[in-house]
């Protein structure tokens, strides 16, 4: 058993957490990762309006009785979402805990505070991680550059991001970018974190409700396998390597300013989607990170946790052995 900060503040088992997956994070992966002792956050945001979170709430109950939460990442929009409605449905549901992404959540602390609510909240740099200790999140998740999705604009790596940020904070801290496996969490642990998010990894289980092509593409491809698009639009986002992220990174190339217009048919959610349900790898832009080098095979959720906690105890009595 490790027991740390975090693993108190959820009530769970293990230090390991699955992070928001747009569209994958539904009830039977956060369920499956509940289950086996880890945390997991549902994506409000794959569901088109508030009501359909609240019916995926109810169906995660029905598939576990252990700790689960709900992500909600605030996207820079013309039209926002019904953030409010989101977590209006969180509060009525009876939802103990949210990550939050991407924006400051400051407009919504009230609401979400006020209904007793843990907020762990992701940033990628020190700077946004202790502002958002200063208005009141009770964990920080720190994202490394090797991170799948919107690593930031820093390239920092996580083996100087986790110790800079553990040095900056007093809160319970979660590393996330980087980590497939249990020397990944034995290394998090000793930076200075008190767990490990996974995105790309929990993508590759039995339980993730995607395409087998999909799953597999985590197995077969490698930590070289990835490339960074909208650089242009300091919105970087790290992706699999195909030729659609390539078509991107030409539009990008030319000369004169990219406009988010112009590689909308490539990136948009809608895409993203269709290419999770079909399997089709050219498609459209898949998130995913480099811990890909990781990933060799497509177990259950509970094998994965099980391994990953056993691999990282070993780790540990090995290394301090040596002592």
């Amino acid at each position: 058993m490790i027991n740390t900060r975090i693993t108190e503040l959820f009530g769970i088992e293990k230090p390991i957490i699955q992070g928001g997956l747009m569209w994958i994070a539904r009830a039977e992966l956060t369920a499956a990762v509940a289950n086996a002792g880890g945390m997991g956050f549902m994506t409000a945001l794959t569901f088109a309006d508030p009501e359909g979170l609240r019916e995926e709430i109810r169906k995660c109950r029905q598939m576990t009785d252990k700790p689960f939460g709900v992500n909600l990442t605030f996207l820079p929009t013309l039209t926002p979402p019904d953030y409010e409605g989101y977590i209006r449905v969180c509060i009525e549901e009876g939802v103990g805990f949210l990550e939050t992404a991407g924006r400051n959540p400051e407009p919504y602390m009230e609401q979400i505070k006020s209904a007793g609510i843990k907020v762990l909240h992701k940033c990628t740099s020190v700077r946004h991680a202790q502002k958002a200790q200063k208005i009141g999140c009770d964990a920080i998740g720190i994202d490394g550059f090797e991170a799948a999705g919107h690593p930031g604009e820093d390239d920092v790596t996580s083996l100087i991001l986790v110790p800079r940020t553990r040095d900056a904070l007093d809160l319970p801290l979660v590393a996330s970018g980087g980590f497939a496996d249990g020397r990944g969490l034995a290394a998090a642990l000793v930076m200075g974190a008190d767990a490990v998010n996974m995105g790309t990894r929990f993508v590759a289980t039995k339980e993730a409700p995607v395409h087998d092509n999909i799953k597999q593409a985590m197995v077969d491809h490698t930590e070289l396998d990835t490339r960074l698009i909208m650089r242009t639009l300091r919105n970087t986002e790290r992706v699999l390597h195909n030729t659609i992220a390539d078509k991107v990174l030409e539009i990008e190339a030319k000369e004169g300013e990219t406009k988010i217009e112009d590689i909308v048919p490539y990136v948009s959610g809608k895409v993203g989607k269709e290419m999770l349900d079909q399997g089709s790898l050219e498609r459209g832009t898949l998130a995913a990170g480099q811990c890909m080098g990781l990933i060799n095979d497509i177990p259950s959720v509970q094998e994965l946790l099980d391994r990953i906690m056993a691999d990282a105890e070993a780790a540990i009595r090995e290394r301090y052995s040596l002592l």
